[in-house]
């Protein structure tokens, strides 16, 4: 271009120095090598000004030795005419093929970037005559990237034709501008976010034969992309990030516009109803991008909005953290964009008043944030003390923003950690030295901080104690990783991007717009309730596994926001109890169970039994029976277990409360199995029971027991036969048996109840599977061994046909019992019993309660010998292990203090049993448990700390284990 016209100012005549000369060598060298190609007057009038950029910017220095004849060229011509020249050379290149204008259009960047820059430093330009330009030059280069793009199409045969210039080169294609270029306040290195969109009809109509309108649009989305942002000899034009599309990471890069406005009617999000703000038509079809946007009016622009959706607007600024005054705060290495009292938070105390007023006053809807802030000023809803320091600040912000770009032509916004390169800033800025540019830097940030936090300051925060907590964006906003990796959790980025696909809509419960409100203020108490655990990955990973199951999740998400503490013990249980996570998992109706008032009351199993009574006479047939026992199963054993958890259920009520619950269902399934086995062999005349022996006999059932069986039966008529089958009593009460055990024991869509094992039956596993009363009472009077009459110490009658037949099982039980024995031979022999387990089922470790001595077996085997060897004079008899020890102790029958040592250490591990089985796996080891965790168990262990627990539990096993074998001796 010719030398400026008369009228204008050469670009020379108008610079002013930035600052000082940091690097006279660096600038003297550039001169060296502009001067070796050309030497001008403009050239030496603007030194001055030009030395202290080129000593402080590499990049700018860069450009300058690149081509001096482009230098001096700028700096012979007026600045605002050389921009249009710029743009005008640009809107050419749409006649190239793209192998021509990929090098043109960063050869045209560069030229603009030393234009825009020069100008902005010597104080040609204001803020908004650059940022003006960087956008004017991003709209001209996507637009003839397009047509360039659209050009190479149409020769490879999948255009038909290209469009006019009215529609664009592919009808019905566009591009809006989002963000800081649809605003017109684009940086100096930024990246473009532009939403792609397009009509398939429109698109249709200029497609060769046999192409497809979404897969054409994606492609010449890529060949856009790619014209601008490939990297090459000459630089690129500019980034261009395709992620501000509805739901990008499961959308293409070019969305179809119904699809488009369905989504946005449907689950779009405020942050997005605010990134629309700015939103403006700047590429191909225009016609029906400006229509587009007339559509979406409606979408940003709510007239009507209820508490809850202006609750949700708010949240927008409360994700950020406020901090205190007088926190620190270092100009070193802070982030202007995103960092505290950055640009972020004038643009978001803006956006947000704009979403809630904008609606009923159209005078508030600018794109541009100053606009806007001077608007909320000039109505009376911004102080005009507020308005000026935000003014001052976002214009000094964005300044300096665009001067640490400027250095290497980096697209950050954070502030350099070492004084030399942040000296670098400061030159370029005008401030010298440099404790008085950070002192500048410190001060705004911080004005910038109080004033966001006026704002809404009434409201709840949703930031963490730990820092920001923001979600909003198609990008992880890096304060929040680092809130997230000092809140505990070892892969942030996961974190970030769980919490934004709930956002979007992802899963049930955040698929309705209520929905997702409730959770913008769920997430922050998430991630503390799980960071409190110790285990915040898994805490929060279970969370996950649950909250992806819910079928819908306003109910819910209400509740947990009503009562925080319940919501508290939720993830707690989640992070410590797998098996309570993985019924949640699986079945998140399980979780209703704790909206009853009732569920933290005192366990009484026994008032739920005819609630299943009714669903099982409802049920229709015995898989249906099956069923319906199990959900309620399920929601009894949650709530034992959630009780166990808080610590609202001691050991000895949670044991009882486990037994009654399969005692309940044994009472459901058992008259079921009876009638199937009635239907398919027919009716026979008799009675049968089912006995408990071990755990569940002992009423001391863990989360995991499984179920120790015995059924007796005893026929009308010893000969009988049923009558559609024939079968005798032993055929029909096996396949009684058989079906009960089905019915307890085998998977169905609702679940599984127990493992159930028939072992302690008489000759075992060699025998029938049900058993006779006769064969009962004759094989304990002659037949068994000690360890089988130790094993019926524990057996009661969970359930009979009759109480008669109950009471005469019971009896029976008991006389086995207390016939005469030998109490020396049974000392012995269960002596090498125990022995022989130890041998063959040592301790995992020390951990295993069961198994370590003076464990829960050592306990046992002492409370059955004595059983054993006193019943015969009228002993104590106890299916219960602590009642049986407390008998003993009454009656003076053992020695007290040996008594005394066993009752401490049964109580003390059963209520750690209880814990441990709920919250572990069978080889867990409380000891690489988060530190909360073995907290919990100290508690329920009575103790002060995890390390006096330890210590107690020792000493309480090493006396047990001395009373064990005194007793087994005397």
């Amino acid at each position: 271009m010719s030398p400026a016209t008369p009228g204008t100012q050469r670009l020379a005549a108008r610079l002013r120095p930035c600052g000082p000369v940091l690097d006279a060598k660096a600038a003297e060298r550039a001169r060296e090598i502009i001067a070796d190609v050309v030497w001008t007057p403009a050239l030496e009038a603007a030194w001055s000004a030009l030395a202290p950029v080129f000593g402080a910017s590499p990049y700018l220095a860069s450009l300058a030795r690149r081509d001096p004849a482009r230098l001096a060229a700028l700096l012979a011509d007026d600045p605002d005419l050389r921009l249009e020249d710029i743009l005008a050379r640009t809107a050419a290149v749409a006649d190239r093929s793209p192998r021509d204008a990929e090098p043109a259009l960063r050869l045209l960047k560069q030229e603009l970037h030393l234009l825009t820059a020069l100008a902005d430093l010597g104080g040609a330009w204001d803020l908004d005559r650059v940022t003006g330009a960087l956008t004017r030059f991003a709209d001209a280069a996507v637009e003839a990237a397009l047509w360039s793009a659209a050009r190479g199409e149409l020769e490879a045969g999948r255009l038909a034709r290209l469009g006019d210039a009215g529609r664009g080169p592919v009808p019905g294609w566009f591009c809006i501008a989002m963000g800081k270029q649809g605003a017109f306040e684009l940086n100096y290195s930024s990246d473009i976010d532009v939403s792609v969109f397009f009509d398939p009809t429109e698109v249709e109509s200029v497609l060769a034969e046999g192409q497809e309108s979404q897969a054409f649009a994606v492609r010449l989305t890529h060949r856009v992309s790619d014209l601008m942002q490939a990297k090459t000899g000459d630089g690129y034009v500019f980034r261009m990030d395709l992620r501000l599309r509805p739901d990008p990471s499961s959308t293409p890069p070019a969305v179809p516009v119904p699809a488009a406005l369905e989504y946005y009617e449907s689950v779009g999000q405020n942050w997005e109803r605010a990134a629309f703000i700015k939103a403006r038509a700047c590429a191909g079809d225009l016609e029906a991008a400006r229509g587009f946007l007339d559509e979406l009016q409606p979408y940003i622009w709510r007239k009507n909005l209820d508490f809850a959706a202006i609750a949700d607007i708010h949240s927008i600024k409360r994700q950020i953290h406020a901090h205190k005054v007088d926190e620190r705060v270092s100009a070193k290495g802070v982030d202007l964009k995103l960092g505290r009292g950055g640009i972020r938070e004038i643009e978001f105390y803006v956006q947000t008043q704009q979403l809630i007023l904008g609606g009923r006053h159209p005078e508030l809807r600018s794109n541009r944030t100053l606009d806007a802030l001077a608007a909320l000023e000039s109505q009376g809803h911004v102080t005009t003390a507020a308005a000026a320091d935000l003014t001052a600040a976002y214009r000094l912000l964005r300044a300096v923003e665009h001067r640490i770009q400027m250095l290497e032509d980096e697209q950050t916004h954070r502030l350099p950690e070492s004084d030399a390169d942040r000296r670098r800033v400061a030159a370029l800025t005008g401030t010298d030295p440099l404790r008085s540019f950070d002192a500048l830097i410190t001060r705004t940030l911080k004005t910038v901080n109080a004033r966001y936090g006026e704002l809404f300051a009434e409201e709840e925060p949703l930031s963490s104690r730990f820092g920001s907590l923001v979600f909003t964006g198609v990008d992880d906003d890096p304060e929040t990783l680092a809130t997230l990796s000092r809140m505990g959790f070892s892969n942030p980025g996961r974190v970030s991007q769980t919490i934004r696909a709930w956002h979007h809509g992802h899963v049930a419960a955040t698929r309705t717009e209520r929905g997702r409100e409730l959770f913008t203020r769920l997430a922050p108490r998430l991630l503390e309730a799980a960071t409190a655990t110790g285990a915040p990955e898994l805490a929060f990973n279970r969370f996950s596994d649950f909250f992806e199951g819910l079928s819908t999740g306003v109910q819910l998400q209400s509740l947990f926001l009503a009562q925080p503490k319940l919501f508290e013990l939720v993830v707690q249980v989640l992070a410590f109890a797998p098996r309570l996570a993985a019924t949640l998992a699986r079945r998140p109706a399980a979780i209703d169970a704790m909206l009853d008032p009732d569920f933290f009351t005192p366990i009484e199993i026994e008032l739920e039994r005819a609630d299943m009574a009714r669903q099982v006479a409802r049920a229709d047939g015995f898989e249906a029976a099956m069923d319906a026992v199990r959900r309620l199963h399920r929601e009894q054993a949650f709530r034992v277990g959630v009780q166990v958890m808080s610590g609202a259920a001691a050991a000895d009520v949670a044991g009882r409360a486990f037994a009654d619950l399969a005692d309940l269902c044994i009472a459901a399934l058992a008259p079921a199995a009876l009638a199937e086995a009635v239907r398919i062999g027919g009716r026979f005349d008799g009675e049968v029971a089912v006995v408990a022996l071990g755990k569940a006999g002992s009423r001391e059932m863990s989360a995991t027991s499984d179920l120790d069986l015995m059924t007796l039966y005893r026929a009308a008529d010893p000969a009988g036969m049923s009558e559609i089958k024939g079968w005798d009593a032993s055929t029909f009460y096996g396949r009684f048996t058989q079906r009960l055990i089905a019915a307890l024991s085998s998977p169905t869509a609702e679940g599984q109840l127990y493992d159930v094992d028939m072992r302690l039956r008489p000759t075992g596993t060699k025998g029938p599977v049900a058993v006779s009363f006769t064969a009962f009472g004759n094989y304990y009077e002659g037949e068994a061994e000690t360890w089988e009459l130790l094993a019926l110490t524990r057996a009661r009658v969970a359930w009979a046909t009759s109480d008669a037949f109950a009471a005469d099982a019971q009896a029976a039980i008991e006389a086995a019992l207390r016939r005469p024995r030998d109490a020396r031979k049974t000392a012995r022999e269960a002596r090498e019993m125990r022995q022989l387990m130890e041998q063959a089922r040592p301790p995992k470790g020390p951990w295993d309660l069961k198994l370590a001595p003076g464990g829960l077996v050592d306990i046992e085997f002492a409370a059955q010998f004595l059983q054993l060897v006193h019943a015969a004079a009228g002993g104590p008899l106890s299916p219960n292990t602590a009642k049986v020890l407390d008998a003993f102790a009454a009656t003076g029958l053992a020695d007290e203090a040996a008594l005394a040592a066993l009752s401490d250490a049964w109580r003390l591990q059963q209520d750690l049993t209880q814990l441990l089985k709920v919250a572990l796996a069978d080889d867990g080891d409380p000891e690489a448990e988060p530190k909360p965790f073995q907290a919990l168990l100290a508690r329920a262990g009575q103790a002060r700390s995890f390390k006096a627990l330890k210590t107690r539990l020792a000493a309480a096993q090493a006396a047990a284990r001395t009373a064990h074998l005194a007793l087994l001796r005397a």
